[in-house]
């Protein structure tokens, strides 16, 4: 599997000088983001598993990984 467009692009910004602050600003928001990605596709597995078994609710604390992995995506510490 090949490298993450985000990473790869936080990588290349990394290496260019010209602009060194907000390059590393930027790069350090591509890998936050990639972050966030990976828990909200494994929240986002989860509850889709468990909806097929229960085939209607599902646990709370799945519900509660998906609300916290996007309230992360939208800025929100928890």
């Amino acid at each position: 599997m090949s490298q993450p467009k985000a990473l790869f692009l936080a990588d290349v910004i990394e290496a260019d000088p010209a602009s060194k602050t907000h390059h590393d600003e930027a790069a350090a928001e591509l890998r936050r983001l990639h972050a966030v990605n990976q828990e909200l596709l494994e929240a986002l597995k989860d509850t889709l598993e468990l909806l097929e078994v229960y085939c209607g609710d599902f646990e709370e604390a799945t519900r509660n990984q998906a609300l916290a992995a996007i309230a992360r995506a939208e800025g929100e510490q928890k």
